[in-house]
């Protein structure tokens, strides 16, 4: 079928000849002849090359006729610029299919991994380097940053802490009445508390707080190119950016923990008080003659180790945002996600250390 476009193709008159290739759309061999066409712009070309490749889709042949060579050359203008249409890939559901894209994601994590502890290593050469030169450790930002870490999140920690004390409480309760062992609830308490809840949540409290805060601080200077500016005017980031952040987490995590300390058991003593009759006296008592120590210092030593994992990732996570506020986003839920599942596994490799070495 021959299709004869005439007038001026330009895109303010495209309806008419819009209407005469649909309606040979469905020809098996078409033709578009030109040799009658006045004027026409990239629109135009656009119209006529879209159209031979949507019949040339469907199996038709198509031929472009009677363009004079400046129209010849818009079109073979238009034809380069065009997007190449992406490939559809087949969904793929055998095993070894499955098989490779666990190792395709093994394989990129533990390439995270490596960045990140490189990461680590610059980090603590900073260090090495400030500790060297106490002058150029920056003490305002450090103290700004132990306020907003620590101070602020005060109330939401020992919110939480003491409410898991009279949770932990109330369900210790209800299983030793059932032997008559009520007085063992302080021990619970105690030992729950001091050597793991009270960190832990803790530390997923601040990763969820500090660690994002850090990755949405960082990642929204990287965006606005604020980064790439000091490193014009010859300034390290990671001594000016993360440096200060990473200290302030380390020194005031382990604060934080001794807050959550104390209102976990003033929440287990209330409820102890109110579910058992365990009266705060002997609950004291029981606390002083059954409870090492040592139970203090075991979540105590973790805290700085947990601090650095979520000053660290959520650093590392805010440095490698992009220009769009997609990866902002994205790196920010990362940052979290990663910073808590790390610090449980740090508290798993923490809880079987301990357990061998008898503490």
């Amino acid at each position: 079928m021959n299709v004869t476009l005439s007038g001026r193709l330009v895109v303010a008159e495209l309806a008419k000849a819009q209407a005469q290739i649909a309606a040979a759309l469905p020809e098996p061999d078409v033709t578009l002849d030109l040799s009658a066409v006045e004027a026409m712009d990239t629109a135009g070309a656009w119209l006529v090359v879209t159209s031979q490749t949507e019949i040339e889709e469907r199996g038709a042949r198509c031929e472009i006729a009677g363009a004079s060579p400046v129209q010849q050359e818009l079109l073979e203008v238009v034809r380069q610029s065009m997007p190449a249409k992406d490939a559809t890939a087949k969904p793929r559901h055998s095993f070894f299919d499955w098989l490779e894209a666990i190792g395709q994601k093994t394989w990129r994590g533990f390439q995270g991994l490596i960045e990140i502890t490189a990461f680590l290593g610059a980090v603590v050469a900073r260090l090495g380097y400030v500790a060297l030169h106490p002058r150029r450790l920056r003490l305002t930002s450090l103290v700004h940053h132990m306020q907003q870490i620590g101070l602020n999140a005060v109330p939401i920690v020992s919110l939480m802490a003491f409410l898991i004390g009279i949770v932990m409480a109330f369900q210790g309760a209800v299983q030793l009445r059932q032997f008559g062992a009520e007085v063992f609830v302080v021990d619970l308490i105690a030992i729950s508390v001091l050597r793991e809840l009270g960190v832990l949540l803790t530390a997923i409290i601040v990763a969820g707080r500090s660690g994002a805060a850090f990755t949405a601080a960082i990642g929204s200077m990287k965006m606005r190119e604020e980064i790439d500016a000091m490193e014009t005017l010859g300034l390290d980031p990671i001594e000016v950016l993360v440096l200060p952040r990473v200290l302030a987490l380390v020194i005031v995590l382990p604060l934080l923990g001794f807050v959550a300390d104390v209102m976990g058991l003033l929440g287990g003593a209330a409820m102890s008080w109110i579910e058992l009759g365990v009266s705060p006296g002997m609950f004291q008592t029981r606390l002083y003659d059954s409870v090492d120590v040592w139970h203090y210092v075991v979540g105590l030593v973790k805290a700085p180790f947990f601090a650095l994992i979520i000053g660290i990732v959520g650093s590392y996570q805010g440095m490698k945002v992009g220009g769009d506020a997609e990866s902002l986003g994205r790196l920010t839920s990362t940052s979290v996600v990663l910073s808590i599942f790390l610090v449980i596994v740090a508290d798993a490799m923490f809880s079987v250390f301990f357990a061998v070495v008898g503490v």
